[in-house]
């Protein structure tokens, strides 16, 4: 058997390897974490993250390699036999059991008895002081969890795991559904778990995440360890290049723009007004629930009751979805998955689905033709898959919002309205997204133009030329990039 370390580590993963079929998902990593460290662990999605966490967890059983925690072998049966052992998980998708009380929930699993019933005086008590101990004694223990919000939900769950006695704890895209505020609240709570002497392993797509939180980072592609790092000694785009296999010059590109005419002018009544010029990237922020999307889809004529007229390219017209597509102006839902992808259908159907008329002869759609055009986008993009005729609900977040944007484009749109562009895909697939913005409005034959919405305010001052804050539905000033930052924006939106 192998032996941990002399330095023996909290957690210590080493040359795991884990294969489905001839697929290798993970090729040999090793991974160690000591006591009271936030470690963070980024990687594009299919690098091997999920699985690595998997086989820590216990849910998935590795092929070679081996585990230990506090110096001791550790090899969990299930995910069950891990939490008991020291390892609880806090996933992107929460588990909790929405009609149990909050107690129930903490206790779920390894409940106390009192003779043959369970002792809910104990639950109820301890589980009120485990609250209490992260900050959070505020919270009803006998509420149905399903009524708290998602940030008290997640609470909840760190709760869970502290009540086990698990001295490791696994955050995965913990902040993907929470408010700024509620993302504060937890990086304060992450801090007191770590100098209480937890190890803490952070995944995150956001590199503001990992930098705030973490003190060392390891970085896997294509289920390798590539190199583990001290945060503060790597910079971002080191970050990237190493995740990728290549250099990354800038993660917010920015060509030579050259303004053009205007060609968006929106007066939404009751939201404010708006212009965009060819040339040039608007960005819309603000909290959660300002009013933001609301705005963008008013703009498309997607808001129910909408009579409000807009401008494209001098014309006059009533905001509605048709008039807009002939108008050359498009929309990438923030909800591409049931608002902007057809996930049943392929690669070449979904981009073209648009513009049949490009792509049909003698008034046939051919197949052929579509095919052809895809291929373009996929090579242009860097869109990974199969080829054309794959389904494009088995593509990657970022694959696949890069062939809805392609979509916009196989349309001929000059004005592309994107709504979070690249929430919920990986860093190097964000990189690209940030690359064909940059492309699309810089191009010196026929530059696009963008209006996009954000929660991510380093995202919109990297790729914007300008930037307007939102606030209880209406819709401010926008500012150039080079007069404002992050604090100011943040003022902005909340009327400080």
């Amino acid at each position: 058997m192998s032996q941990p370390s002399s330095d023996a580590a909290r957690l210590e993963m080493r040359d795991i390897r884990k294969a489905f079929g001839a697929q290798i998902a993970l090729g040999g990593v090793s991974l160690k974490i000591h006591a009271g460290e936030v470690h963070a662990l980024v990687g594009e999605n299919g690098a091997g993250k999920s699985t690595l966490m998997k086989i820590l967890s216990g849910a998935y059983q590795p092929d070679s390699g081996t585990m230990f925690v506090d110096g001791q072998p550790y090899a969990p049966a299930n995910p069950a036999d891990g939490r008991q052992r020291g390892v609880g998980m806090i996933y992107q998708e929460l588990s909790i059991a929405p009609h149990l009380s909050v107690a129930e929930n903490i206790w779920l699993g390894i409940e106390p008895q009192k003779g043959l019933v369970l002792d809910r005086t104990k639950m109820r008590t301890e589980a009120q002081a485990t609250l209490a101990g992260l900050g959070h004694g505020t919270i009803d223990v006998d509420q149905p969890a399903g009524q708290l919000s998602v940030s008290h939900q997640q609470i909840v769950e760190i709760a869970r795991a502290l009540s086990m006695g698990c001295k490791i704890i696994v955050f995965d895209e913990p902040t993907s559904s929470l408010a700024q505020a509620d993302v504060q609240r937890l990086f304060d709570l992450i801090d007191q778990l770590s100098r209480r002497g937890l190890a803490i392993i952070y995944i995150s797509h956001f590199l503001e995440e990992v930098r705030r939180l973490s003190s060392r980072l390891t970085i896997l592609r294509d289920g390798q360890s590539v190199a583990c790092h001290v945060t503060s000694a790597i910079t971002d785009d080191a970050i990237v290049a190493e995740m990728v296999g290549r250099e990354v010059k800038d993660l917010y590109p920015r060509s030579q723009r050259q303004l053009g005419e205007i060609l968006l002018e929106a007066t939404i009544p009751q939201r404010g007004t708006l212009t965009l010029r060819r040339g040039e990237v608007v960005g819309l922020c603000g909290l959660v629930g300002a009013g933001r999307t609301e705005f963008l889809r008013a703009v498309f004529g997607l808001e129910e009751n909408t009579s409000q007229k807009i401008t494209i390219a001098g014309h006059s017209q009533l905001a509605e979805p048709r008039n807009n597509w002939l108008h050359r102006m498009g929309l990438v839902s923030e909800n591409r998955k049931e608002e902007g992808l057809a996930l049943e259908l392929s690669i070449a159907d979904n981009v073209c689905l648009p513009a049949l008329k490009k792509v049909a002869k003698l008034g046939f759609v051919s197949p052929a033709t579509c095919e052809a055009h895809t291929v373009e986008w996929i090579d242009k993009f860097g869109i990974r898959c199969q080829g054309p005729n794959q389904a494009i609900g088995r593509l990657s977040g970022g694959n696949q919002q890069k062939a809805a944007i392609a979509r916009l484009l196989e349309a001929d749109c000059d004005i592309l309205l994107l709504d979070e562009p690249t929430r919920g895909i990986d860093i190097a697939a964000k990189a690209k997204i940030y690359e064909i913005i940059d492309q699309l409005v810089a191009d010196p034959i026929r530059p696009r133009a963008v209006l996009m919405v954000s929660s991510y305010l380093p995202e919109l001052l990297g790729v914007c030329d300008r930037i307007a804050a939102v606030r209880r539905g209406q819709v401010g000033e926008a500012t150039p990039v080079a007069q404002t930052n992050s604090e100011k924006l943040m003022r902005a939106a909340t009327g400080v």
